[in-house]
């Protein structure tokens, strides 16, 4: 099954981030748990984890972008 996966919040104050690198790439495989993807608030780089396992089929930003709490930031299909 198909799943978007959303951008979780990151801190209790932080409403959005920058994108700094994937750690994963369209095709891989992933597990639950696994960094998708290091980001950069205000105060901190953060590693954001995959909240499902499967594999990983679109990403919707690139490095230096800036992101929402709660937007799409990719699809995977779900094991």
């Amino acid at each position: 099954m198909k799943t978007t996966i959303t951008l979780p919040r990151v801190g209790e104050t932080v409403d959005e981030v920058y994108l700094v690198a994937w750690n994963k790439s369209v095709g891989d495989v992933i597990a639950a748990g696994d960094d998708l993807m290091e980001v950069e608030t205000d105060k901190a780089t953060v590693q954001v984890p995959s909240p499902i396992a499967g594999t990983l089929l679109e990403i919707f930003f690139k490095a230096g972008d800036e992101i929402k709490t709660g937007e799409a930031i990719a699809t995977c299909e779900s094991n």
